[in-house]
């Protein structure tokens, strides 16, 4: 996107989250820099267990939850699905009946994906280029974590 498109999504993004106070955004970064060489071996690992940190909260919370990721997120590496991962943290570390459905969706398709990629942008804009000008617009929307480890 150009400078001024990623100016408007962030404010249509905030205007969005305004007028819809049942919208959340999340976002979750790390310094791969300090996390373990072994860990970094398998990098679905750390995205499965960002994942987690991100959204195990809001998850259990509600009786069923649909993912949708962009299959060229899904890793094959792992022998642990970023789904299994997540079924098992709700089911036997946070005590919660929650259903974890999974569809996969190639983000062409899929208009919400296309908003998380966006906004995927503006955090990444932030921490690698050091360009707040537009995450500045959302960041008070984005519920943010850093890992430093």
């Amino acid at each position: 996107m150009s400078a001024n498109q990623r100016i408007e999504f962030a404010r249509a993004a905030a205007a969005l989250c305004d007028a819809h106070t049942d919208i959340f955004l999340h976002a979750i970064v790390v310094k791969k820099q300090n996390v373990m060489s072994h860990i970094r071996d398998d990098g679905n690992k750390l995205y499965n267990y960002m994942i987690g940190l991100s959204l195990l909260d809001r998850m259990q919370t509600h009786d069923v939850v649909t993912l949708v990721p962009d299959p060229t997120s899904i890793k094959v590496k792992s022998g642990n699905s970023l789904h299994d991962y997540l079924q098992t943290c709700l089911w036997f570390y946070r005590q919660s009946s929650t259903n974890l459905v999974t569809t996969p969706l190639d983000s062409k398709n899929c208009r919400s994906l296309q908003v998380a990629d966006m906004l995927a942008g503006l955090v990444q804009g932030r921490f690698e280029d050091n360009d707040f000008s537009c995450f500045s617009l959302l960041s008070r929307k984005i519920l943010l974590k850093q890992l430093y480890f």
